[in-house]
């Protein structure tokens, strides 16, 4: 049966239910508050001028994202909407390696061969360390990759060797979760782990964008909902939605519009305020999530390169950043560099000055010299205050559905995984699968 769909939002959890609810037979209206659709994966113009006088209208990514072979769902989606991984994105194998040469590399192959070929191959450990870290996988996956909720990170790893800790779970962990390890939820991390790192061939292969986030999603979903007969409103903020039906069913009006159903595709705070007056306790749930920010430092430094195309850093206490990407070997421009700081909540204090200034000394004493031979100049220093929640122990999150007929989408709703891309397209087709029902 053919349903007027609002969906409020059009960050990648909106596109993924707009795009499945067209495919549905539904007749679809989307609201997106600001001048583009990508949420807080998306691209920005920030003016000035990039690497020799280059990209006068310089556009960069509110952040570095990158996506991993696990992220299935993700990626059907790209691919209806027209946008071709092989074109946009560099698979690679998992690496996480040092700019010095430490760390782990997993090759091709069956999994748990290929896992046991990289930690035995991992520069950095003696063979305690590696026998440690296979002994403790193959009792994570005895167990099912499950374990009691309560646990941190920090507990379910402490029989771990530090440098096991220090070269692999400490920056998958901030990684993956944007929680510290002795805050970080371990039963989260271990379901990351089984359906990344032991999730099948190609699962945990890296998938880093080539093109600006604006290409990867948001601009061919758009350009794929007006040709499928959907009306997409940028700059219009919903400020109410209404029930107009029975409360077992649907019946909404969303600016001033009538609807069958509605997907509330917004950041939490914003699903809070329009969902309090119609269920309370929903809204509540949403509002008691905490949140850790990402900063990205983007540099340029013309002639420089990375040891590879996404680094791990040794973070420290003048040291911020975890990840740098080389966007000149991913395909753009050449000597342009993000540092990525995940749980930046004690840097973003501090100030983007002292922020910027800590990462240009880092990658100046970070990087061989001959691969860094000058100081890098500040690009823009992005900040996403809220880029994700807080992924604790014992974390209660809002479900999906709120009342008949509205439901709610994001990567914070509650599901397997953090806040991650693919956790936000899975729920934005959960909210269109429920909506039929």
């Amino acid at each position: 049966m053919t349903r007027r769909v609002a969906i409020v939002g059009g960050g990648w959890a909106g596109l993924a239910a707009a795009v499945r609810a067209v495919q549905a037979g539904h007749r679809v209206t989307l609201f997106e508050m600001a001048q583009q659709l990508g949420g807080r994966a998306r691209s920005v113009p920030t003016g000035g001028q990039g690497v020799a006088g280059h990209d006068a209208a310089l556009a960069l990514d509110n952040g570095q994202h990158i996506l991993i072979g696990a992220y299935r769902r993700t990626l059907d989606l790209m691919r209806t909407v027209g946008a071709h991984e092989e074109d946009l994105l560099q698979r690679r194998p998992l690496e996480l390696r040092f700019a010095d040469g430490r760390g782990l590399a997993l090759p091709r192959g069956p999994v748990w061969v290929a896992f046991v070929r990289a930690v035995a191959g991992c520069a950095g450990w003696n063979w305690n360390d590696r026998a440690a870290l296979i002994r403790a996988a193959a009792g994570w996956a005895l167990d099912r990759f499950r374990c009691d909720p309560a646990l941190t990170v920090d507990a379910l790893c402490a029989g771990l060797p530090p440098a096991v800790r220090q070269l692999l779970i400490d920056p998958l962990c901030v990684a993956a979760l944007n929680t510290p390890a002795r805050e970080a939820s371990a039963a989260v991390m271990l379901r990351v782990l089984r359906d990344a790192l032991f999730g099948g061939r190609g699962a945990a292969d890296l998938l880093l964008p080539r093109r600006p986030l604006g290409e990867l999603l948001p601009g061919p979903a758009s350009h794929w909902l007006a040709s499928h007969g959907a009306a997409v409103h940028l700059g219009r903020r919903v400020t109410a939605v209404q029930r107009t039906g029975p409360a077992s069913g649907g019946g909404w009006s969303v600016a001033g519009e009538p609807f069958d159903g509605v997907v509330l595709a917004v950041p939490p705070a914003e699903a809070a305020r329009l969902t309090m007056p119609l269920s309370s306790g929903w809204a509540a749930i949403a509002q008691g999530l905490r949140y850790e920010p990402i900063a990205t430092v983007y540099l340029e430094c013309p002639g420089a390169r990375l040891p590879s195309p996404m680094t791990a850093l040794a973070e420290g206490a003048a040291a911020p950043a975890q990840f740098a990407f080389d966007h000149g070997a991913l395909g753009g421009t050449p000597g342009r560099f993000a540092f990525v700081i995940s749980g930046a909540a004690p840097w973003v204090a501090r100030g983007n000055g002292a922020l910027a200034a800590a990462v240009i000394d880092q990658a100046r004493t970070a990087m061989p010299a001959d691969t860094w031979p000058a100081t890098p100049r500040l690009t823009k220093v992005l900040v996403e205050r809220r880029a994700t929640f807080r992924c604790t122990p014992g974390l209660r999150r809002p479900p999906g559905p709120i009342l008949g007929g509205l439901f709610a989408a994001g990567d914070y709703v509650a599901g397997p995984y953090p806040a991650t891309l693919e956790g936000a397209v899975l729920s934005g087709e959960s909210a269109v699968q429920a909506l039929e029902r």
